[in-house]
């Protein structure tokens, strides 16, 4: 992750010496440390339809956090990771990780094993998901031959990224480059799918971003296998042929779909707040994904 990723905020970081705030993601705040390295925050923000809610989830950032530590851990054989030691400060305990600084790779790089979401919808108007081309008569929620990789496009923020073709990924980073995402992402999502069966649930789809270290490896940063990356749905209620329940903000962007929550999405006005029970809810569902996959207890 360079600083040139997105626009900088560059300034001193309030409360905490020695660090500089470099800019804010949708989720996460990012700081340079003193010597180079990158201090990576998660928030208890929320995103849906491109947009930053403005009601928190409590502990949200704190499990995305050990979450991808623990998946860090486990992929560690598959792909290397952007951790690296060092002291976290007191008001980021929990939530925020030391990483190296790499030059990120322009594609959100995306594995399917199900049919969800833009995939979905893709297939539903072309039979086909980022020019992979699938069997006839797939419902949503289905179950893929095999793991498709369906890269897209990382949007400005406030846009919407957008599938793309595996020939676009080529043109963008050069035909070698392109293989070699398409290799990782695929054995992250097989591993990743294969331990949290272990834990009842199913990983429909995840996301992951790679970035080149100066040794020009592939490394993979920000987060892995969590509920904002990732579909998780419990694999005892799988039922292909309609959307299925799930273990990540599926639920919040359902409520802003619902009569209740009255907002039109194509209207232009910013979503409203989330109710208590939506936020307790979402809170339970992540807390479980957690537990599920890692076998551990959350206080």
């Amino acid at each position: 992750m360079t600083e040139q990723d997105r626009p900088g905020t560059a300034g001193p970081a309030p409360g905490s010496a020695g660090l500089t705030h470099l800019y804010s993601a949708k989720v996460r705040e990012i700081y340079r440390r003193p010597d180079g390295t990158l201090l990576i925050v998660a928030t208890d923000r929320i995103s849906a339809f491109d947009h930053v809610l403005e009601t928190p989830i409590p502990d949200k950032g704190k499990i995305l956090t050990a979450l991808s530590l623990w998946w860090f851990e486990r992929l560690a054989d598959v792909v290397p990771n952007h951790l690296l030691e060092g002291p976290v400060p007191a008001e980021f305990a929990g939530r925020a990780m030391v990483c190296r600084p790499l030059d990120m790779v322009p594609v959100e790089c995306v594995a399917r094993g199900y049919l969800a979401g833009s995939g979905w919808l893709d297939y539903q108007r072309d039979g086909a998901v980022c020019g992979v081309s699938l069997p006839a008569g797939l419902t949503e929620g289905a179950r893929l031959p095999e793991p498709v990789f369906t890269p897209a496009t990382k949007a400005p923020p406030g846009e919407h990224d957008e599938n793309i073709p595996a020939a676009a990924v080529a043109a963008l980073v050069g035909p070698d480059v392109a293989a070699e995402l398409r290799r990782i992402t695929l054995a992250v999502y097989r591993h990743g799918e294969e331990i949290a069966a272990r834990g009842g649930i199913i990983v429909a789809d995840t996301k992951i971003e790679l970035g080149f270290d100066p040794q020009r490896r592939l490394v993979l940063a920000d987060e892995v296998l969590t509920p904002d990356s990732s579909r998780f749905w419990p694999a005892d209620s799988w039922r292909p042929g309609h959307p299925q329940p799930s273990f990540d903000k599926q639920y919040v962007r359902d409520w802003l779909l619902s009569p209740e929550s009255g907002w039109d999405r194509h209207g232009g006005a910013a979503p409203p707040p989330l109710p208590a029970a939506v936020v307790e809810r979402t809170r339970e569902l992540y807390v479980e994904a957690y537990q599920r996959i890692t076998g551990h207890g959350w206080a």
